[in-house]
């Protein structure tokens, strides 16, 4: 079983490593069979080399902000802010390791923002 701690620094440096386009540095926390997944576009990438060559080719100039990781055994969530220019969205991830305390799953929502439905101005403030 992974240890908590380590796989909180893996996804520590994923995110880092994605910000600088480190794609070196975010490779080494990726297993070899690292299977990504987005459930909203029903994509899956598996292994790593096709999991670099999707992120060094992702377009646009992003940047990600980490909100909060919280990390137990093997498993790992984070919660992320990317700004594109003005553009701003949210994502919570699922990251899994394997015993070496590699990233072996991940599996991110990118939940569409959208305005309340009316009625309930009277419980709730806007950010």
């Amino acid at each position: 079983m992974t240890s908590s701690n380590a796989l909180r620094k893996a996804v520590e440096t994923y995110w880092a490593a994605a910000e600088a386009r480190d794609w070196t540095a975010f490779g080494e926390v990726l297993a070899d069979d690292v299977v990504y997944e987005m459930p909203q576009s029903r994509e899956r990438i598996r292994g790593k080399e096709r999991y670099l060559q999707f992120n060094r080719e992702y377009p646009g100039d992003w940047h990600v902000h980490v909100l909060r990781i919280v990390a137990e055994g093997d498993e790992a969530v984070s919660w992320i802010q990317v700004t594109e220019g003005i553009k701003e969205m949210y994502a919570v991830n699922l990251f899994t390791a394997d015993e070496s305390g590699r990233i072996v799953a991940i599996t991110d929502f990118w939940p569409e923002p959208y305005e309340p439905p009316a009625g309930r101005e009277h419980l709730a403030e806007r950010y």
